[in-house]
Parts: structure tokens; sequence; C-alpha cells
């Protein structure tokens, strides 16, 4: 399991990543819209920040768009890059063409038929907007069980997005997902509980340690 910061603020990231169990850094074109910097130089000094993955998704609509757009955003993440490219026709044709030399996670998925065909296609990830789903679908957790019923036996992974609170983020892990990616607040709610800091409390209040 990997978890990843959802975000193209450099400071966001940067923050994110000091926590120490943050494996790397999801985009996408609105967020990068949110950068003071041009994307190409925001992915670069994303990259800079970690040793993990970077994802960049591509916003062309046709193949040859997509190829092009791909090994631009290569030549400035390197091989850190996962691309994510939308579930559309042309989408699958760019990845069946791409994965065999640039890691691709297949985005905006919405059903398990999808999934299948990413696999096929050769993607490394799936990606479930899970809140998203339920709001459209009416339960983006099925369609997470779905996927990752018809994915078993592949070497496609679900990286579930579009999560909105660390319950959510749960029940999605338990509905079959491998990877969540997370904004920064849900991230920072994911590692706290006011029982947890009231144990320490009460430790920090009646116990002694090596340094007193």
């Amino acid at each position: 399991m990997a978890i990843y910061v959802d975000t193209a603020i450099i400071a966001t990231a940067a923050r994110a990543i000091e926590f120490g169990w943050i494996a790397g850094i999801t985009t996408n074109p609105t967020l990068l819209a949110k950068s003071e910097l041009a994307a190409d130089e925001t992915l670069k000094q994303l990259a800079q920040l970690t040793s993990g993955e970077v994802y960049y998704q591509l916003t062309a609509s046709d193949f040859d768009g997509m190829v092009a757009e791909g090994k631009a955003a290569f030549e400035s993440i390197g091989r850190q890059t996962v691309l994510k490219i939308p579930a559309t026709a042309a989408g699958f044709q760019a990845v069946a063409y791409l994965s065999g030399e640039i890691p691709c996670a297949v985005t905006a998925i919405y059903s398990a038929a999808q999934a299948v065909v990413a696999a096929e296609a050769g993607a490394k990830y799936a990606i479930a907007y899970v809140n998203r789903a339920t709001r459209f679908l009416g339960d983006g957790f099925a369609l997470v069980r779905d996927m990752a019923n018809v994915l078993e036996r592949t070497n496609t992974e679900i990286l579930a997005a579009s999560i909105k609170s660390p319950e959510e983020a749960v029940k999605t892990l338990l509905a079959g997902a491998h990877h969540l990616t997370l904004p920064f607040d849900v991230l920072e709610a994911m590692a706290v509980h006011e029982l947890s800091q009231q144990t320490v409390d009460e430790f920090a209040k009646n116990g002694r340690g090596i340094l007193g």
C-alpha cells in the first residue's frame, strides 16, 4: 500500500513529504492551475521533493496529442513519471502505446469494464474517484469492489482518489483499493485521534522517560 499527497502546490507537497510516510505526489490539471509556477516548472520542482512517483494528467484529447504530451511530461519529470490518462477510447489507445515505455495510470474510471480495458492496455494503475462516484453512481465503494474483483489476477492496481475523510479512506481500502491519494487536510487527519492525544497526555503527566 502507498499513500500519495494530491497537490501541485510546492509548499504543501513539501510539508506532506516531511511526514516521512508519503510515497509520492499526484497532480491533475485543476491542481496545476492553482500553482503560481508554469506547469512544467511545477512538475520539475515536485519531482525534486520526493524520490517517489510524480503523476501528471494529460490534457490532450486525441491519440497523437496524448503521445506527444506524455513524452513531454516524461522529459520534465524523468523516471519518476506516472502518466494519468483519461478513460476514453483515445486514452486507452495511448496507454497501450506508451505503457511499455512510461508507467501509466488510467484515470476517471467509472465502471469495472473500463478497469478491464485499462489492465489489457498495460496500465500500472486504475484510478477510481470514490466520493465523486458515490455522488454520480450511488456507491463509490461498490465501484472499487468491482474493480478489485476484475483486476485480481492482473498487474494493474487500484489507486483511489476523491476521498474526503479518513473514514472514507479506510472504507476504500477495505473495498479493495491498493493505494490512496489524499489532499493535505485528509492526510493530516489520518494521523490523529483525540483519544491518542488524551492517552499521550496521561502518560506525560504520570510517567517518566530516560530524558526526564
